[in-house]
């Protein structure tokens, strides 16, 4: 199904298949950048070291992250693939992916919703051709109810463990580079792992305590700065606001303040969901990131959260601030260029007419006057 983010992609070829992924990705990510944006806004401002601290407003940003979300990804999904019947399966089969676990589902309900709806539309098929006149509605309603509570449970005991699965393979691999100082190859599975929402999990249950052991005995750590550089994300939104298809742009001031200055990462990950191949955008800033704060000795004393430039700067040792500062400028600018240069600088988008079209339309109007001369 083509939309506004997933435009027709012609040719059969591996490049094609890629851009039809990323599309139905698009497809189910971007028509819902407001609520990301919604919850941005109330994490950065409500949590317990946001900008407004306040205790009762805080608690809604778990149940939108962990639930709401989820869900409105795995209802696009299904409408994607089966209409409105299809987006209300694809719903109820998310929550199958989302109850149990404490991260968020969004990988899950990528996969759920567009499955449960492709289930119920040949389920519905089968039954057109078997359904006597006036029982139309009982049996759709069943079939819907059926296959949305078979594809909930099939989440529960599936999906959802496997995401889990992931959630650890990353932290496990990460931990990994980390004891055998291979810092700057770390961006390779942190930030894949970004995306697909483990943030959290990489940075609070695997770096964090790493970084705190060693700011004991050092007085900082580059642990607590491996995932939480707010540099890579800042120059691939660079880059869309410059170069990324026209639709897209305007929303991309809105997604730079809330993550550089509130720390809020999740905003941009939907941008690469949107065009996969931008994930070597991020990997190289981020490598580059580490890379300066190591040849700088820079450290933080305490992970900084939320990863904003403030937090950045709260928790930067005396002394420690070029260093800090020159690896954020640093995965931005290489964040910047990679990302650039993978959105063709603009050209690559649909945005502006074909070259080959202008060049034959412009050798067109040179050859039709001669032959009027003629």
């Amino acid at each position: 199904m083509a939309t506004a983010y997933t435009p027709t992609v012609q040719g059969t070829g591996i490049r094609a298949s890629i851009q039809r992924f990323g599309g139905h990705l698009a497809g189910m990510i971007m028509p819902n950048i407001g609520a990301f944006i919604a919850w941005g806004l109330i994490t950065a401002l409500f949590i317990p070291t946001g900008w407004l601290p306040n205790k009762t407003l805080a608690e809604l940003v778990g149940p939108i992250i962990t639930v709401l979300l989820p869900v409105l990804i795995g209802y696009t999904g299904g409408r994607m693939v089966h209409g409105q019947r299809g987006a209300v399966v694809g719903a109820v089969a998310t929550m199958g992916v989302v109850v149990g676990v404490d991260i968020p589902m969004f990988l899950g309900a990528m996969v759920i919703g567009p499955l449960a709806a492709f289930i119920l539309k040949y389920v519905d098929r089968f039954t057109a051709e078997r359904t006597k006149a006036g029982f139309e509605m009982l049996v759709d309603n069943f079939t819907a109810g059926i296959v949305g509570a078979a594809m909930a449970i099939a989440g529960v005991f599936a999906i959802g463990p496997i995401v889990e699965n992931i959630t650890k393979v990353a932290g496990s691999g990460v931990e990994w580079l980390v004891s055998h100082s291979l810092l700057p190859i770390a961006s390779v599975i942190i930030e894949p792992a970004k995306v697909l929402f483990l943030n959290n999990a990489i940075n609070h249950g695997v770096l964090g305590p790493l970084g705190v052991a060693e700011a004991v005995k050092q007085g900082k750590s580059i642990l607590f700065m491996l995932e939480s550089n707010p540099g890579p994300g800042l120059g691939l939104l660079i880059a869309y606001l410059l170069f990324g298809p026209r639709s897209l742009r305007p929303s991309t001031p809105a997604a730079m303040i809330i993550h550089f200055l509130g720390g809020i990462h999740e905003i941009y990950f939907p941008y690469v969901l949107m065009k996969p191949r931008l994930i070597l955008a991020v990997m190289a800033g981020g490598a580059s990131g580490i890379l300066t704060f190591l040849v700088t000795g820079a450290g933080l004393v305490a992970t900084p959260s939320p990863g904003s430039i403030f937090a950045y700067m709260a928790v930067t040792p005396k002394g420690g601030w070029f260093g800090v500062i020159a690896g954020i400028v640093v995965a931005t600018a290489v964040s910047f260029a990679v990302a650039a240069a993978l959105l063709g600088f603009g050209r690559a988008n649909g945005d502006q007419p074909d070259e080959a079209a202008q060049s034959d339309s412009q050798a067109g109007s040179r050859t039709v006057p001669a032959v009027k001369e003629a």
